[in-house]
C-alpha cells in the first residue's frame, strides 16, 4: 500500500515538472516573453499624405495620434487629421523645421508619445534620428539605428550585398573624394557611368555621364545636389546600365529573425530619376527571375537582422540579369500598390512589429502571402509642363477627383481652397487603381484620371500604361521596360493635363526610357487636348472646338 502511494507521489511529481516545463515553454513563446509593449500614442515626424496615411492606420488600431507642423504648414490637412498637433522649428526655414531633431524629440517627450513614425523623406533614413528616439525612451517605427546607418550608406549596403552573394553593378567600394577618382573608374569600366549620392536617394545627387568632357561638370552638380538634399555631398560611381527595368521587392521583418517578402513592384517609369508610375506585380517578369529577386532580398535582410518594413531595389538588364542598387529602410511612397495586391496593411504591420509582435503572430507567413490581381499608382503633381515641369503654386479654385470602384486616393492638400505651398514636394494626390489583372487596373486608372478637374494651379496628370507590341510600334525602338507589356488599352499615352488658361496635352509618342529624362518637347504624334476649356484657352487655340465634351 505504501509502495503504491509512493508511486503515485512520484508520478504526480513528474506530472508537475512536465506541466512547469510546458508553462515555461509557453511563456517563452508568449507576447509577454517577447517583450510585447502596446503603443498608445504615435507621432509622425512628417507632413502631407504620408502623415495622414499613418494617422488612419493608428486610428484603426485605437492608437492616439500626434502631428507636427512648420510655421508654413499651419493650414495643412495633416494637422487637422491628428488628435493633437504641435508647432516645431519656430523661426527655421520650411524644410529645416522637419529636420530639427531636438524640437521633435522635445514635443514627443512633453506629450507622452510612445513611438515616432518617420514617414518617408526628411528624417526617415537618418540613423541619428532613430538613435535620438531610443535615447529619449521613445520607440522608432522602423529598423534599428545600426541597420538604418548601414542601409543608408550605399557603399556599405553594397558591401553587405556582396557578402550575401547578391549581384551588384560594378562600382566604387567607397565614396570618392575627387573627380580624379571618377576618371580612374571611367578609364577602367568605360562610359556611361553614373554618380550617386552615398547618403540619400529619391533621384537627388544622381548624374549620368556619357563622355569624358561631361565628367567634371556632372561631378560638381551631383555633389552640390547631394550636399543640399542630405547634408553630405559624398558620391560613389557605378557603371550605368542602359534601359533597365527598375524592380523593387517589399520586405518585412520582426524582432525575432523572421523575414518575409511581399513580392515586387515595377518602378521603371521615371522622369529625372523620379518614379512616376508604379505597378505591382511587375508584368511579364520571368518566374525564375522573380524567385531570385525575392530570395536575394530576404537573404540580404536576414544577414543584417532587418526589422520592420523596407524595400530592396534592383536593376534588371535586357538579358534578364539583376543587380542590387540599394535598400530603402523605410516605407516607400509606392507601398500602396503592394497593399492592394497582397491585402496586407503595411503600416499596421509596422506598428505591430514595433510593439513586439512576431510576423507569425500577425498571420504573416511566407506561404500565406499571395498576389491577387494588379495595381497601378500614378503620382498627380502640381507641375507646369510649359516651364520644364517646374512646381506650380497657388490656391486650388476647383478640385474634382476621379473616384469609383477600384480607385484609392491618398492625398493631403487635394481639396477646393487648399493652398499649394512652394516650400515642399509638388505631389498633390496618389491615385491607385486595382483590378483582376493589369488591363483592368489600367482601364480604371485611365478612367479615373480623365475625371480629374483642377483649376488654380498647373497640374501634371501623367499615366503611361501601355501597351502591347503594336502600341509600341512607331513610338520607340524598344519599350522602356525592356519588353512589351500585356495590352490593357488601345494606345500608349501620357496625360499631361494643364487645366489652367493654356491647353492640356496628350503625348502619344512617349519617348523617355527609364532612368533617363524624357524629351520635354512633344514630337511626332503630339495631340492637343482641352481639359475643361475656357474662353482664354479657346482663344489661344484659334477658336476651334474641343475634341470632346467635358
Amino acid at each position: 500500500m505504501l509502495h503504491q502511494v509512493g508511486g503515485v507521489r512520484v508520478a504526480f511529481s513528474l506530472l508537475m515538472v512536465r506541466r512547469a516545463c510546458c508553462q515555461a515553454r509557453g511563456a517563452h513563446n508568449s507576447p509577454q516573453a517577447r517583450e510585447y509593449k502596446p503603443i498608445k500614442k504615435v507621432m509622425v515626424a512628417n507632413r502631407g499624405e504620408i502623415a495622414i496615411r499613418v494617422f488612419r492606420a493608428c486610428t484603426e488600431l485605437g492608437i492616439r495620434t500626434v502631428a507636427v507642423y512648420s510655421e508654413q504648414d499651419t493650414g495643412q490637412m495633416h494637422r487637422q487629421k491628428a488628435d493633437e498637433a504641435y508647432l516645431i522649428g519656430r523661426g527655421l526655414p520650411p524644410v529645416a523645421a522637419y529636420l530639427h531633431i531636438p524640437d521633435i524629440i522635445k514635443v514627443a517627450k512633453e506629450n507622452n508619445v510612445d513611438a515616432i513614425h518617420p514617414g518617408y523623406g526628411f528624417l526617415s533614413e537618418r540613423s541619428d534620428f532613430a538613435q535620438a528616439c531610443l535615447d529619449a525612451g521613445i520607440r522608432f517605427i522602423g529598423p534599428t539605428p545600426d541597420i538604418v546607418r548601414k542601409m543608408g550608406d550605399k557603399v556599405e549596403a553594397r558591401a553587405i550585398a556582396i557578402r550575401a552573394g547578391v549581384p551588384v553593378v560594378p562600382g566604387t567600394d567607397a565614396p570618392i573624394s575627387s573627380v580624379s577618382e571618377a576618371k580612374v573608374f571611367s578609364n577602367t569600366y568605360g562610359f556611361p557611368i553614373i554618380f550617386k549620392a552615398a547618403y540619400g536617394g529619391g533621384g537627388r545627387g544622381m548624374r549620368v555621364v556619357r563622355e569624358y568632357e561631361e565628367l567634371e561638370e556632372n561631378y560638381q552638380r551631383a555633389y552640390s545636389e547631394a550636399l543640399a538634399a542630405f547634408g553630405n555631398g559624398a558620391l560613389f560611381v557605378e557603371k550605368f546600365i542602359e534601359k533597365p527595368r527598375h524592380i523593387e521587392v517589399q520586405i518585412l521583418g520582426d524582432k525575432y529573425g523572421n523575414v518575409i517578402h511581399l513580392y515586387e513592384r515595377d518602378c521603371s517609369i521615371q522622369r529625372r530619376h523620379q518614379k512616376v508610375v508604379e505597378i505591382a506585380p511587375a508584368t511579364q517578369l520571368d518566374p525564375h527571375l522573380r524567385d531570385r529577386l525575392t530570395a536575394d532580398s530576404v537573404n540580404l535582410a536576414k544577414m543584417v537582422g532587418y526589422e520592420n518594413a523596407g524595400t530592396v531595389e534592383f536593376l534588371v538588364d535586357k538579358n534578364g540579369k539583376h543587380y542590387f542598387i540599394e535598400v530603402n529602410s523605410r516605407l516607400q511612397v509606392e507601398h500602396t500598390v503592394t497593399e492592394q495586391v497582397t491585402d496586407v496593411d503595411l503600416v499596421h504591420a509596422q506598428l505591430r512589429v514595433c510593439e513586439g509582435r512576431s510576423l507569425p503572430e500577425l498571420g504573416l507567413k511566407q506561404d500565406k502571402i499571395r498576389i491577387n490581381g494588379s495595381a497601378i499608382q500614378c503620382r498627380v503633381t502640381t507641375e507646369d509642363p510649359a516651364r520644364g515641369f517646374q512646381p506650380d503654386t497657388g490656391r486650388l479654385e476647383v478640385f474634382r477627383s476621379g473616384e469609383g470602384m477600384g480607385i484609392r486616393l491618398d492625398s493631403a492638400s487635394a481639396f477646393q481652397g487648399a493652398v499649394i505651398s512652394p516650400h515642399y514636394d509638388s505631389l498633390l494626390v496618389k491615385v491607385i487603381s486595382s483590378g483582376k489583372d493589369l488591363p483592368a487596373a489600367a482601364a480604371k486608372m485611365s478612367r479615373a484620371l480623365a475625371e480629374f478637374r483642377v483649376r488654380g494651379v498647373k497640374m501634371r496628370i501623367r499615366c503611361r500604361m501601355g501597351l502591347g507590341a503594336q502600341s509600341w510600334a512607331g513610338l520607340n525602338d524598344s519599350p522602356p521596360l525592356g519588353q512589351p507589356w500585356a495590352n490593357p488599352g488601345p494606345t500608349l499615352c501620357q496625360y499631361c493635363a494643364n487645366p489652367g488658361p493654356t491647353l492640356g496635352q496628350l503625348w502619344a509618342n512617349s519617348g523617355p526610357t527609364p532612368l533617363q529624362s524624357p524629351t520635354e518637347v512633344p514630337g511626332a504624334g503630339f495631340i492637343d487636348v482641352r481639359v475643361k476649356p475656357t474662353a482664354r484657352s479657346l482663344q489661344a487655340a484659334g477658336g476651334s472646338q474641343p475634341p470632346y465634351s467635358t
